[in-house]
């Protein structure tokens, strides 16, 4: 065999692998994992971790069981401050935030890549900003997000939205939804949408956020936790959180920001019926 004949066989193999490995191999091995039957401790622990599962038909039961798998399969857990994690801690995150995703593409979490989790609240440096001078500030923080793939949790944090599952706080939700968010390239309060929806999110979402802060510069109670007020990407997150843990509370005080949010989450948290266009 000549060397222009090897060269060009080499060269074709190569173009061949790397063909499949951008464009089939993640689909490969998802179909791959998904071969293999659910754990049954793994399903146990989603009862007693995710209360949302025991409101699931059998169907979706199914759906968030097939996603958990694959997330646990992808994604990296490591311990912090001598924190151990174990399959009841990847359960419960996975469940959890695989609940955001469970009328949506499962690949809408392909940028997650770790997830840190502490025993307690910890303490992380943060910067501040008056629009003229930035400071660093030694924070208490109960989970964190960031646009490279990387989410953070509080262990206790995440238990206590557990024990309390229509508490408006759920600090998975809320770190997850800032990762829907980082989808189109920043954390800006608006997740990715075309047409119709995005002219109606950004004109739903606005008129909320005004109410919002009206009510707290007012000192009037406000209908949804004042963090959401902090910016837009916290307004998103906390409206998730909410949407999830107090869905009848969110629809009496926003139907129209609880109507975006089905439309974008393609359920409805009351019942889980799908909300699919």
């Amino acid at each position: 065999m000549s060397a222009p004949v090897v060269f060009a066989f080499f060269a074709a193999a190569l173009i061949a692998g790397t063909v499949f490995y951008l464009f089939y191999y993640r689909n490969w091995r998802r179909q791959r994992e998904l071969q293999q039957p659910f754990p049954k401790p793994w399903r146990k622990a989603l009862k007693r971790q995710v209360p949302a599962y025991r409101q699931l038909n059998a169907e979706q039961k199914k759906r968030l069981e097939r996603l958990v798998q694959l997330f646990i399969s992808e994604k990296d857990y490591y311990g912090c401050d001598g924190f151990e994690v174990d399959d009841k801690v990847r359960v419960t995150i996975a469940g959890h935030a695989c609940l955001l995703v469970l009328e949506r593409p499962f690949s809408d979490y392909d940028d997650v890549r770790s997830i840190l989790v502490y025993p307690d609240v910890y303490r992380a440096q943060g910067t501040e900003s008056d629009g003229l001078v930035v400071s660093e500030s030694d924070q208490v923080r109960a989970g964190e997000a960031s646009s490279h793939g990387r989410v953070v949790l509080a262990w206790s944090e995440c238990e206590s939205a557990i024990a309390h599952p229509h508490s408006p706080h759920n600090v998975i939700l809320h770190e997850f939804a800032h990762q829907l968010d980082y989808l189109d390239g920043t954390a800006d309060g608006a997740p990715p949408l075309h047409g119709d929806q995005a002219r109606n999110w950004q004109e739903t979402m606005t008129k909320a956020w005004d109410h919002l802060r009206d009510r707290l510069d007012r000192h009037r109670k406000p209908w949804l936790d004042p963090y959401g007020a902090t910016e837009p990407a916290e307004f998103f997150a906390v409206l998730t959180e909410t949407f999830f843990q107090q869905p009848e509370h969110l629809l009496e005080a926003q139907p129209d920001v609880y109507k975006a949010l089905c439309g974008y989450y393609r359920l409805d948290p009351r019942d889980f019926s799908s909300q699919r266009p």
